[in-house]
């Protein structure tokens, strides 16, 4: 394979992509009751809303706490995500070690999580933690393919550390041979840089056309134009709104636009520091909707003032607007 440097420069602008059919996967969000403890019947309503509308659930990811709840809370979550969506239905889901700085690369850890989704028969995105990324982009790629021998099919995923403080960005090179891992089915890439995920995508387009570059970027979430699919935590607040925006994208409808607009209005609020706190705001906007019983975020993350509320409000109506707007004759 030729070095990745030596690729044309980026045009991204040759990467719109019209009519393609776009594959989206939506973070659930894990509700709280009143009481500070899971709402798992809210859980439960909430893949039966994202499945229903086309979406594939992913769970136990950083919208569902993951790294705050213990593993009997991600079984549980699991077990009741696969009775929704019931046998054969599309699941992905997150294997999660939280671990300190400077710990070693904890094989083992990831195993046990492994396990854990395999046996809800779901894929596993492959999170990072201090063991996994610290090492470098070898060390990184290493603990990756020895991961693959664990399971038959597996999500990678790039994680910015505005997110969390393990979060690491693969090089251009080691991104190329991460897609040589013939297992490894796509990666998320949530480093809210349009820049760098064109260049995967012009990466991806010339050495694995079949891998799928899922755009974590919910300050963009119009990277869908370009080749990107998605897998993202804003669409937890809307995931009918999310469907509805890709199939008028593969309509060439330009609804999408608006849409599309409405949805980055809600991800830039949403996203802004601390970015953590989203999954507050993501709770305030179900709540707002009556989806869920309240907004209260796990008690060990960072929340949102209540003032917020408003302003969420606002941007649910315009999403609503511009989801039931009338197509435009001729």
């Amino acid at each position: 394979m030729p070095p990745v440097a030596s690729s044309p420069p980026l045009d991204p602008a040759s990467l719109v992509r019209p009519r393609r059919a776009i594959i989206g996967m939506s973070a659930i969000l894990l509700p709280m009751r009143a009481d500070r403890a899971v709402d798992w019947d809210g859980f439960a309503a909430h893949v039966a809303r994202t499945s229903a509308a086309g979406i594939t659930p992913a769970i136990n990811m950083d919208t569902g706490y993951v790294q705050l709840i213990d593993d009997a809370s991600r079984r549980q979550a699991l077990r009741l995500a696969r009775d929704v969506v019931g046998p054969g239905g599309e699941l992905v889901a997150g294997a999660c070690v939280v671990d300190e700085p400077g710990a070693a690369f904890d094989e083992a850890g990831y195993g046990r999580q492994i396990e854990i989704i395999r046996a809800a028969d779901a894929t596993p995105v492959i999170f990072p933690s201090f063991g996994l990324t610290s090492g470098g982009d070898a060390a990184m790629l290493s603990g990756y393919r020895a991961l693959a021998r664990r399971m038959p099919a597996f999500i990678g995923f790039e994680l910015g550390t505005a997110f969390v403080p393990c979060g690491r960005m693969l090089s251009l090179d080691a991104y190329a041979e991460l897609m040589q891992i013939p297992t490894c089915l796509g990666a998320k890439h949530s480093s809210l840089s349009r820049r760098l995920e064109w260049q995967r995508l012009v990466l991806r387009d010339r050495v694995r056309p079949d891998f799928k570059v899922f755009t974590g970027n919910d300050l963009a979430i119009d990277m869908v134009r370009y080749g990107s699919d998605w897998l993202l935590g804003l669409s937890t607040a809307a995931p009918a709104a999310f469907a509805q925006r890709d199939r008028w994208w593969a309509a060439a409808d330009s609804r999408f636009d608006e849409l599309d607009d409405a949805l980055q209005a809600l991800g830039d609020f949403a996203f802004r520091p601390p970015v953590p706190a989203y999954k507050h705001t993501m709770a305030q906007a179900l709540h707002l909707q009556g989806l869920i019983a309240t907004d209260e975020p796990h008690p060990h993350s960072p929340r949102r003032p209540a003032s917020d509320r408003e302003i969420v409000a606002t941007i649910l109506a315009r999403i609503d607007a511009a989801l039931h707007a009338p197509e435009q004759a001729g």
